[in-house]
């Protein structure tokens, strides 16, 4: 055993074996800016969600923030090499970490927008009952300081770029920033399609208003591409499929509670990655009236 453990020793030290919570911690590319349209761009890479971003006349326009300081600064970087103009506003999609921890390392010039649900999420307890960082009075700052209700419009020059709210969903607080000239829109997390679809039941979410606010979605907005916070570029088609496939695995699970299977049950009837999906719309079935 000591000749074992001796062996092991010399290896990691000379680093023919990499200790596994070294080699589980892979480091994320840099940011970087990929053109989408005429000064529209979709900001990938880094450490956190996609997003992306508008140079208008007078300023630049961020959706969501990344989650350190270090992508934030490639963000930064990567923006001053397309313009000198000033990073404006900038608009959190939802709540989640991935998407706005970052906001706490960028300048306090710049304006934080978005829907008011989401405000208040900035401040709930997490999934494991630990307290928001976003309590603490240094960071109040940097949490949205404009907040809409159902829509609102911005404008950077003659260009208007349109704020949606259509409803619950992801969580209780998920818009959508639409770009009209450009049929272009990007949702956040609300829509996965190459992996379960996450509902934060604790920020009230709900997987069947998830399904109500996307077909909302379709039917309000001209769009064509729809920029998502962890997939690639989505059609009209790929969001209709996404909306099925939702209905269809209700539909399963409101058949499996009829015949009173219990949530063990179920999540046997599902992919592995469905378990936490499957056991929101339980939940959901569980609490609603017969119909």
């Amino acid at each position: 055993m000591k000749t074992h453990t001796a062996l092991l020793g010399t290896l990691l030290a000379v680093g023919l074996i990499v200790p596994a919570s070294q080699a589980q911690q892979k480091e994320s590319p840099p940011v970087r800016l990929t053109m989408i349209a005429t000064n529209l761009y979709a900001l990938l890479d880094g450490s956190g969600a996609r997003g992306g971003a508008f140079v208008g006349d007078t300023a630049v326009l961020l959706i969501d923030a990344k989650m350190d300081q270090k992508s934030v600064n490639q963000t930064i970087a990567e923006v001053r090499k397309i313009t000198d103009k000033p990073i404006k506003y900038l608009i959190n999609t939802h709540s989640d970490g991935d998407h706005v921890r970052g906001n706490q390392f960028f300048p306090a010039t710049v304006t934080f927008i978005a829907h008011e649900n989401c405000r208040k999420d900035f401040f709930l307890a997490g999934r494991d009952g630990a307290a928001s960082e976003w309590n603490k009075p240094e960071l109040l700052q940097f949490v949205p300081g404009v907040t809409f209700r159902d829509r609102m419009d911005l404008y950077l020059g003659p260009k208007k770029i349109e704020l949606w709210y259509f409803g619950v969903g992801h969580t209780t607080g998920d818009i959508v920033v639409f770009f009209p000239a450009e049929k272009t829109a990007f949702i956040g997390d609300q829509a996965f399609v190459t992996r379960p679809q996450l509902i934060h039941s604790y920020k009230g979410g709900n997987s069947f208003e998830h399904v109500k606010t996307l077909t909302k979605m379709l039917n309000t907005l001209e769009a064509d591409r729809f920029y998502s916070g962890h997939e690639e570029v989505l059609d009209r088609a790929a969001i209709r499929k996404h909306i099925e496939e939702m209905t269809a695995m209700q539909e399963k699970v409101r058949t499996l509670v009829a015949q009173g299977k219990t949530l063990a049950d179920l999540k046997g009837q599902f992919k592995e990655g469905e378990a936490r999906l499957i056991e929101a719309i339980y939940q959901e079935v569980a609490k609603a009236p017969p119909r």
